[in-house]
């Protein structure tokens, strides 16, 4: 898949599983690579950007598994920012589906 596609999508992507439930980063690179492939290193600096930003805040959880895990929690400037992009997500898709389709 396009890199560009693929980077174009990604806040939309990490918002919506993260309004689905707290997850920690390696979690989100893994729900995201089931689907899309991507690569760990274009979610955490993504991460650090959209908490700097207030949509997420952040704790941390011990792990049986090793050091303890940073978890990312939605904020409601969060949520509003999700709403805002998969209204634009579904304008774009309608408007691209449109183009491409026009000749069939």
């Amino acid at each position: 898949m396009n890199p560009q596609f693929k980077k174009g999508v990604l806040n939309l992507c990490v918002l919506a599983l993260l309004e689905q439930r707290d997850m920690y980063g390696y979690e989100l690179v893994q729900a995201i690579s089931s689907k899309i492939n991507i690569s760990e290193g274009a979610v955490y600096p993504l991460l650090r950007r959209l908490t700097a930003e207030g949509y997420f805040t952040t704790y941390m959880v011990e792990s049986t598994e090793g050091p303890a895990r940073k978890y990312y929690q939605i904020t409601e400037d969060g949520k509003a920012q999700l709403r805002i992009q998969k209204m634009e997500w579904e304008h774009f898709y309608q408007a691209v589906n449109s183009l491409i389709n026009e000749g069939e």
